[in-house]
């Protein structure tokens, strides 16, 4: 089976996982636990972006499972590292959507807090997230120290910038899936994708459900979009490409300790458009 078939099937993979199982969880996300009041002062089910390591996780073995059978040719090791960074930052969002303390904001409140020996969730996933990142640059660092730490870097700041856009309903997932436009046209057809491709699908498919605000994808979703999406970039660019990449991800990163990523929207018209594209209508 040639590479577009194999991407194609990853995707339609993960948008039916998504399809199909949001609905069979949206009673495990009615509990108290995860009902949280959203920008319109309605309670919505948080964390839900944990679907999109579970149904890469489903998917993945699927993939395998066909590649075992010469069904498919499917780069095990690309989509083992997909799954390892999924997992990963989709549990250190988990943890935060779910302990998080909201009083300590951005680096410099993680830090602040560290420093009065608090250690707060958001600090839990800015170390974890960085030594997460670590471990998934690695196979495509080659070992080289100083190509591991930008590669994990991308990684981590990814992740981090994903969290800036979960601000308003389908905000996160409309930006993850435009930036994925860029990254698929310079990578052209390369089967390390199935992994990203997965996960895109499975956000296709929750797509319209957090537009409509019956669900928020979460630091959870944000996490594993970000890092995904980052990933996607180390697996099929050069080091002179994921080093521009790091430089736009790193700079916006320091721009919002300054600047509300909302306001901005807010402000610039073809923006603010496209963010409320799909979204329903301000409450009375």
């Amino acid at each position: 089976m040639n590479d577009p078939v194999v991407l194609a099937l990853a995707f339609g993979l993960g948008a039916a996982g998504g399809a199909l199982a949001w609905p069979m969880l949206a009673r495990v996300f009615s509990a108290p636990l995860f009902l949280r009041t959203n920008v319109r002062g309605f309670e919505v089910p948080v964390a839900v972006g944990i679907v999109l390591p579970v149904v890469l996780l489903a998917a993945g073995a699927s993939l395998v499972l066909l590649d075992a059978g010469d069904l498919v040719q499917v780069p095990q090791g690309a989509l083992a590292v997909s799954v390892l960074a999924a997992a990963g930052f989709g549990l250190l969002g988990l943890f935060d959507d779910l302990a998080g303390d909201r009083e300590a904001q951005g680096f410099r409140g993680h830090l602040s807090a560290l420093r009065s020996r608090q250690l707060t969730t958001g600090a839990v996933k800015l170390f974890g997230g960085g030594a997460l990142a670590v471990l998934v640059a690695a196979p495509t660092a080659r070992e080289r120290f100083w190509v591991l730490l930008a590669d994990a870097a991308l990684i981590a700041l990814s992740a981090n910038l994903a969290n800036l856009f979960d601000r308003a309903p389908g905000r996160l997932a409309k930006v993850s899936l435009l930036a994925a436009v860029p990254i698929a046209v310079v990578a052209g057809i390369d089967p390390d994708l199935a992994g990203p491709a997965v996960v895109l699908g499975t956000l296709a498919a929750l797509l319209v459900p957090d537009l409509r605000e019956r669900l928020m994808l979460g630091d959870t979703g944000a996490n594993v979009l970000g890092a995904t999406l980052a990933l996607a970039v180390l697996l099929t660019t050069a080091p002179s490409t994921r080093a521009v990449v790091l430089v736009v991800v790193a700079a916006l990163n320091l721009l919002s300790e300054r600047v509300s990523f909302s306001r901005v929207i807010q402000q610039v018209r073809p923006l603010r458009w496209f963010d409320g594209l799909g979204r329903l209508p301000p409450a009375p």
